[in-house]
């Protein structure tokens, strides 16, 4: 277990995640698993775990939840199995399920599992999760598949353009997992310093609105992880964030317990206009 202070201390919110239903007692690292349903996430997970995991719903929820564990290089990692979603804008019980864990949970790393077939589908979920976090590996499963069909993905290129690490995996034959275990941990000691792509706005004026945004949020919601992505939400619309901004029960799962003042509400409406 750690002990000391040092550069792997575990970034996972466990207040949030104790609300999220996740005990993270003796486990020293939290990991999500995310990917688009058939991309053999299930497999990743049970190669991963091993026996070692278990099943349940989701708090208040009729939707499963697989956790499981493992050991590497002396740690203790805690896995934690999303639902399988095409994107966290939160159309879904799914899909906000797995927003919420990452926003507000704040896995110390997130594995994205992408199918070698079908990346212009499954690439549009892993840059939404780079918009919430840089502690991110993507795992690019299925490569035989890929390659009976003559596709031949060039990893190194798409980790740069993805600015986190590509592990190639045939996960059911166990093909790439020590890969796919040291990515993980060189993510979370920092020897691999991750620049996640973000897509950069070109209008100024949108920038603008995007900033004076930022600055209520973080007023109303001081604790609030990534306030810039909610920002974007609320301009795409969201419903179910605008309803979590208006009745105050945004920061419910952030770290800290503050409380917005009754009646400081972020003037939605300057949005629209």
């Amino acid at each position: 277990m750690l002990t000391d202070a040092c550069q792997t201390c575990p970034i996972y919110n466990e207040s949030a995640l104790k609300k999220l239903g996740v005990n993270t007692e003796n486990f020293d690292f939290v990991v999500a698993l995310a990917g688009n349903p058939n991309t053999g996430k299930s497999t990743v997970f049970n190669a991963l775990t091993g026996l070692r995991q278990h099943t349940g719903n989701w708090p208040g929820k009729t939707v499963a939840r697989a956790e499981g564990g493992f050991e590497y290089n002396d740690h203790n990692f805690k896995v934690v199995d999303l639902p399988g979603t095409y994107s966290l804008l939160s159309t879904s019980t799914d899909e906000e399920i797995a927003r919420d864990f990452i926003l507000f949970g704040q896995p110390d790393v997130t594995i994205v599992v992408v199918d070698a077939t079908r990346l212009e589908r499954n690439l549009n979920l892993a840059l939404q999760i780079l918009e919430i976090t840089d502690r991110v590996v993507v795992a690019l499963n299925l490569i035989d598949e890929a390659a009976r069909h003559g596709i031949k993905v060039d990893e190194r290129h798409l980790a740069r353009e993805l600015g986190v690490p590509v592990v190639p995996m045939v996960a059911r034959r166990m093909v790439g997992v020590p890969q796919l275990l040291q990515a993980v941990e060189e993510v979370i000691l920092g020897t691999y310093p991750t620049r996640p792509h973000r897509i950069k706005q070109q209008d100024t004026r949108l920038e603008q609105v995007i900033g004076q945004l930022v600055n209520a949020i973080e007023t109303q919601f001081p604790s609030l992880p990534n306030a810039r992505w909610v920002a974007l939400r609320l301009l795409d619309g969201d419903a179910s964030i605008e309803e979590a901004v208006r009745n105050h029960t945004l920061g419910d799962l952030a770290r800290s317990n503050v409380i917005a003042p009754v009646g400081d509400v972020i003037p939605l409406q300057a949005v629209a206009s």
